[in-house]
């Protein structure tokens, strides 16, 4: 008993960080034990340990990355696991615990709040339960209305019954950035090439990856001003605009990179949708409607730096986000000026926010490379396709050149922990190590040290 009892103030003594941390770790392992079982499989047989959990990891962890094909290789059971892991990593697994509360009508502790404040990156901790319910309805509301839109697409194709299925499915996936697909009816790991220039896949998928990265701090500040936009918090203007010239900016790089190449046999719907989507997907949903192997250099690169910079904070989103991308590059622009800070939208961006954005783009730009050199190391793989795996896997975006299955058991648990890492985040996971230790509060004498 008394080992119990310490037991259960360990655990209420974890910090939002732990907390956050070991919650994901939680859902990962118990979603890997049930992929093993034989009714989660399509052959009726077990499914290795080392596949369920790195399945279960993209899954929780809003990836898409697989090593086995999602429909040929789990059942209808298996599948509904897989989707209740996506939706539970979309929302939070803190969001998931808020939400079973509310549900049993329990009153929400104070330290529930700090967690989903933690977890839905708000500024402050008043109204955050109002912002969630409104999260919640919000999403439930988006996914229905995309499964609606897609079966237009699947139902007269697979029929109503399983239509409607791969609609829900599909939804849920875009939406909570999950790019998990149930395509391989058609061809193995082909995700939604075959639909390149269907409107009634294309728009629903991007509008459901776009609104899902936003962040549901922005989601409320439109809801509340509507088109009003001088009435945004800064936060969601900065959100807004870094988004606009990513997606479009984005989708004009592409269209000139790949007019000759994986664009060159489309119709001109086709090209557009194409570009678009090879814009918005990278950011960080996973799908692909045209052949990701195939994509020039400059368009790998280009991918590789929208897998980088992700959605936006309180998303369903990873990546080092917009808000940061957005910081670093207001910094530098306004010290090439000779201004003293970061000055945009009549506002200065507090140093303290700056470090942190640097210490973010820093932490997961060496973990990606860190991970790649290891890979490059240990397996002979093209170093280009590693390094694509390897953003991808940080980003939790899920597009891969092809390379996952090919990955060994070392190249697998490395690309697990980027994903974990990259889902909560990797000043999180940092912090998650490091809190509780001391820190001197002796400051040393400064000095200056050459640079550039």
């Amino acid at each position: 008993m008394g080992q119990v009892n310490g037991l259960k103030r360990k655990t209420r003594g974890l910090s939002k960080t732990k907390t956050v941390a070991f919650s994901f770790l939680g859902i990962i392992l118990a979603g890997a034990v049930f992929l093993t079982l034989p009714v989660s499989s399509r052959s009726g047989e077990w499914t290795d340990f080392g596949t369920a959990l790195f399945t279960a990891t993209s899954a929780c962890c809003v990836t898409g990355l697989v090593v086995v094909d999602t429909y040929t290789h789990w059942s209808f059971f298996g599948q509904l696991i897989i989707l209740l892991m996506i939706q539970i990593g979309g929302l939070g697994t803190v969001a998931i615990g808020i939400l079973m509360a509310i549900f049993l009508r329990k009153n929400i502790t104070l330290k529930s709040r700090n967690l989903l404040q933690e977890s839905m990156n708000s500024l402050q901790i008043g109204g955050v339960v109002r912002l969630f319910r409104r999260a919640v309805k919000g999403t439930f509301l988006l996914e229905a209305a995309g499964a609606i839109v897609m079966s237009f697409y699947f139902v007269p194709r697979l029929g109503p019954v399983r239509g409607i299925y791969y609609g829900i499915f599909h939804s849920i996936s875009a939406f909570c950035n999950g790019g998990f697909d149930l395509m391989g009816y058609q061809e193995q790991y082909s995700s939604l090439v075959s639909a390149v220039d269907s409107p009634l896949i294309n728009i629903p998928i991007m509008v459901l990856i776009i609104v899902g990265g936003l962040g549901f701090i922005v989601w409320s500040d439109i809801v509340e001003n509507k088109f009003r936009i001088r009435k945004y918090r800064f936060p969601s203007k900065l959100v807004l605009a870094t988004s606009a010239v990513l997606i479009f900016g984005g989708a004009v790089l592409f269209y000139l990179f790949e007019s000759d190449g994986v664009l060159a046999e489309l119709s001109v719907s086709g090209k557009i949708y194409a570009s678009l989507f090879c814009s918005v997907t990278p950011r960080t949903a996973g799908f692909n409607t045209v052949d990701t192997a195939a994509l020039s250099d400059s368009g790998k690169m280009l991918t590789i730096i929208l897998m980088f910079i992700g959605g936006s904070p309180g998303s369903t989103a990873g990546g080092i986000k917009t808000t940061s991308i957005a910081v670093i590059m207001t910094y530098v622009v306004s010290h090439l000026g000779g201004k003293r800070g970061a000055d945009i939208f009549g506002r200065c961006i507090s140093d303290e926010t700056i470090k942190k954005a640097i210490t973010i783009f820093v932490l997961n730009l060496t973990l990606a490379l860190s991970v790649s050199m290891i890979i490059c190391g240990i397996q002979d793989l093209p170093a280009g396709d590693i390094l694509f795996e390897s953003f991808s896997a940080i980003g939790t975006v899920g597009m891969s050149t092809g390379v996952t299955r090919q990955l060994g058991g070392v190249s697998r648990i490395l690309i697990i922990l980027l994903m974990y890492m990259g889902r909560i985040g990797s000043m999180t996971f940092a912090f998650s190590l490091t809190e509780g230790r001391k820190v001197s509060k002796l400051q040393l004498p400064k000095s200056d040290v050459p640079i550039g």
